[in-house]
């Protein structure tokens, strides 16, 4: 009789699969500590076994061939739905393991379909071999709306770490998570983004959808709207504005480099903080839309009206590259709040021909501010700030603080849309320097105006010290001795 393997067993069918290798505890979650015996039970040889011990899951054992050509939406299903089975009391813990390969997903939810189990859990983990070890191709048939993961509610506390995810479809969509309390506490470390996708992850529901955290990730590809939107209201909520509970997102030593669209886009909901990397975007949007026209965004807030507390952000010790004039740093209509960037730089190609008019930050002021806060930053080109006539004279709502105007002096570097209101901006202690060094902007010569700073004439002699008959000459001091200076004259 010729040897089955475990793994031509487990592709025949998860009838087999339950029936066997998942009854009472797996492999994985049988063994002792590392030395591959089975857990002790009974009186005086350990405690019982309970259901609450960490159970693993590798998709290769579920049939996941991984070599980029086979579908594996199967094995990812599968995997998904043995993680919700085991959920207990309303914690699950179940590892999800990807190994290194090239994985392809063609059906969408087949990664993570949060609709089961049907109470709220706390606890799922995915673990991929390493940043582009594993990698995920998502290719279903149609791009605009199918996802690879969703969470309706159920899960918080879930966990991605150490793997690529690629669109192979254009205008696919990476995670959608709909939350009216329970959708929470997401993680990713040391993951990746590839390919054209509508959405990274889309966020909708009317209460939480918060505390996520994105360390040592790189976003890739490019976005037709968004890599992470905060309020999308595709289920038509009475009031779109119960979305700004929706708080709380650090991005931590992230490389953000994809080729347009936007990075963050939050008409709702807020609490942001991006710590350390690189922002870049690399080109330019392939076609005009009537939202964005031809501009790419990495931190874009388009609603005003906002409740109280949720309108904060804050950019420290990043270097920015405004590689055209269609990039936006920021774009920002809020009408209180914070801004603040420290510690930050975009001048990287201040060089450039078009560096000296791009405005890469605006903004929208109120009598409420936002108020406005850059220190100890290199700024190219100018910044814009919106006002309206009807507003009347403002507060200074904005302010730099020993900050590097690379391009133009603090009287031409900010350029008001509406009325005209200088004085809603303040600059402390800030220098102004072009590409090569020197200062933005040189006094211009002609007949009228002479190239040195200070006039000649009878009252301010060209000369600081002119020799003649009233001031002699002094001759050179014997060797040894020393000149006196012009003040013990």
């Amino acid at each position: 009789m010729p040897r089955v393997s475990r793994r031509q067993i487990l592709r025949g069918g998860a009838s087999v699969l339950a029936a066997t290798a998942l009854t009472g505890h797996s492999a994985s979650a049988a063994v002792g500590p590392g030395d591959g015996s089975v857990a002790p039970v009974g009186p005086g040889l350990g405690r019982p076994f309970t259901g609450l011990r960490t159970f693993v899951v590798n998709v290769a054992d579920l049939g996941a061939v991984g070599d980029g050509r086979a579908d594996d939406s199967w094995a990812f299903e599968r995997a998904y739905q043995l993680a919700a089975d085991r959920v207990l009391r309303g914690v699950g813990r179940t590892v999800i393991e990807i190994p290194a390969g090239e994985f392809l997903i063609t059906r969408p939810y087949a990664l993570m379909n949060g609709v089961a189990p049907t109470q709220p859990t706390n606890g799922l983990r995915f673990s991929g071999a390493g940043k582009r070890m594993t990698t995920l191709v998502f290719r279903p048939d149609v791009g605009p709306g199918s996802y690879m993961c969703r969470n309706e509610n159920i899960w918080a506390n879930l966990s991605f770490e150490r793997m690529q995810f690629r669109s192979a479809t254009p205008g696919a969509s990476f995670f959608s998570s709909f939350s009216t309390g329970q959708a929470q506490d997401y993680r990713f470390s040391e993951c990746e983004w590839m390919g054209e996708w509508e959405f990274g992850f889309a966020l909708d529901g009317t209460d939480t959808n918060s505390e996520m955290l994105w360390e040592a990730c790189r976003v890739g590809g490019s976005y037709r709207r968004a890599f992470l939107y905060s309020g999308l209201t595709g289920r038509k909520q009475s009031d779109p504005n119960d979305q700004d509970q929706f708080l709380n997102y650090w991005f931590n030593d992230m490389k953000v480099e994809y080729g347009w669209g936007n990075f963050l886009e939050f008409p709702y909901g807020g609490s942001i903080s991006c710590r350390g990397g690189s922002y870049i975007i690399t080109g330019t949007r392939p076609q005009s839309t009537e939202e964005y026209g031809t501009t790419s965004t990495f931190f874009r807030f388009p609603v005003a009206q906002h409740h109280d507390s949720v309108q904060r952000f804050h950019a420290e010790d990043i270097r920015f590259e405004v590689r055209n004039p269609d990039v936006r740093i920021i774009d920002s209509t809020w009408k209180s709040g914070t801004i603040h960037f420290s510690d930050c730089d975009d001048t990287g190609l201040a060089f450039k021909d078009y560096a000296a008019e791009v405005r890469p930050h605006r903004y929208t002021v109120g009598p409420r501010g936002p108020l406005i806060r850059y220190d100890s930053c290199q700024l190219v080109g100018r910044h814009e700030y919106r006002t309206t006539a009807q507003q009347g004279p403002l507060p200074t709502v904005a302010r730099y603080d020993m900050c590097l105007l690379r391009s133009h002096p603090e009287s031409e570097f900010v350029v008001f849309e509406g009325a005209d209101q200088p004085e809603l901006v303040s600059f402390v202690d800030c220098l102004d320097g072009s590409a090569d060094g020197t200062p933005a902007e040189s006094a211009p010569t002609g007949p009228d105006v002479p190239a040195e700073s200070a006039p000649t004439g009878p009252e301010a002699p060209a000369e600081a010290a002119p020799t003649g008959p009233a001031v002699p000459a002094s001759p050179p001091p014997p060797v040894g001795e020393t000149a006196p200076s012009v003040a013990g004259r």
